[in-house]
């Protein structure tokens, strides 16, 4: 059952083995995703559940998606985040979300040091400056790699309303990175 539409089929009809294999193929990217707006392992391993549980559900009642499972299932994700962040402010540090270079027992060559301390500040102005939509937007394209119309499906909005989105967020972070890296250099 390699065919994603003859996947999908057997999913609707809920075939055990093809429902499995949409859970194998999807959760890993979903939890990321999820973990990458959440900012929290048990969080992100909770709304996986509860994306697949819905799809399920969905599929249960001669429902749910037709043709593009995997915008369905970040959608879904995406409304499970926004709708618990409603309910709870909790953040954890996004560089776990984003697996920054663990700390090695090595000692790291200056290279690597310039490149944790601009993901550390890229981690820091993603947190701090950027609305929710923006870090949404952000994520899902550079991350995840969807493209704009596609992202717009999955939070419900336009896709010039992305782009604008996109825009502003990088316009954001960029502004946030320069005057971290000046601030570095008056330091020294």
């Amino acid at each position: 059952m390699n065919d994603g539409v003859t996947l999908l089929k057997a999913a609707q009809k809920l075939d055990e083995e093809a429902l499995t294999a949409i859970f194998d193929s999807y959760a890993p990217a979903i939890y990321k995703y999820a973990l990458r707006l959440c900012h929290d392992p048990i969080e992100a391993d909770n709304i996986v559940g509860d994306v697949f549980s819905q799809l399920l559900e969905q599929f249960a009642n001669g429902k749910g998606p037709r043709t593009n499972l995997r915008s369905y299932l970040y959608q879904t994700a995406y409304h499970l985040v926004v709708d618990r962040s409603r309910d709870n402010k909790h953040t954890a540090p996004l560089e776990v979300a984003i697996n920054v270079q663990e700390r090695e027992r090595t000692v790291p060559t200056a290279t690597q040091i310039e490149e944790r301390v601009l993901m550390e500040a890229l981690v820091s102005a993603m947190n701090s400056e950027l609305t929710d939509d923006q870090r949404h937007v952000i994520i899902l394209r550079f991350l995840e790699d969807f493209s704009l119309k596609e992202t717009a499906q999955i939070i419900g909005k336009e896709v010039n309303n992305v782009k604008v989105i996109q825009n502003r967020g990088i316009a954001k972070l960029r502004k946030a990175l320069e005057h971290q890296i000046g601030s570095e250099q008056d330091d020294l």
